[in-house]
């Protein structure tokens, strides 16, 4: 029986809960008050048996100080998720983006070594389930409009402006 715990904490881009495992990874997490809602996200492989509510340790540290400014203290979390080849590969990728420095869909399949791959990196974000550590808000349209998100454009935009505030202070 493996066990899991959640716990939503206030930000500034709305209410944010993580699911993390027994072992400090996390297993899904986005702005959302719903564990249910980020429970169906998990990989079967992955999914906990049982989900309880409590303390989230060095990842609620984590997001608490992200959203206060500290843009790297999300890069060290551990996450686990899992798809196929490229997809986890380009999970891996999307952790390499650095924050304030966004790429385009296309730039991002490049980026995975695969440029004509320019859907499937779009479903690599899309079908991401650790949202904010695996920072799939950092990819745009090839126009610079924000494109998709799960949770949102309002919190899209509110993550690239928190993200860019340090470039603007240079």
């Amino acid at each position: 029986m493996s066990t899991a715990t959640y716990a939503t904490r206030t930000t500034p881009a709305g209410p944010f809960t993580a699911v993390v495992d027994a072992d400090g990874y996390v297993l899904a997490s986005g702005w959302t008050d719903s564990v249910d809602e980020l429970l169906e996200l998990i990989h079967e492989s992955l999914a906990p048996s049982e989900v309880v509510e409590g303390e989230l340790g060095a990842v609620g540290e984590a997001i608490d100080r992200y959203h206060d400014g500290d843009l790297s203290a999300i890069d060290d979390v551990p996450v686990r998720q899992r798809s196929g080849p490229y997809r986890e590969h380009a999970w891996e990728v999307l952790r390499t983006v650095p924050a304030g420095a966004p790429v385009t869909y296309t730039g991002y399949a490049e980026k995975t070594g695969r440029p004509a791959a320019v859907r499937a990196a779009a479903g690599a974000c899309a079908y991401n389930a650790a949202a904010l550590f695996v920072p799939c808000h950092r990819v745009l349209r090839t126009d610079g409009s924000l494109g998709g998100f799960r949770y949102g454009l309002e919190v899209k935009r509110w993550l690239l402006d928190h993200e860019s505030a340090d470039l603007r202070l240079t």
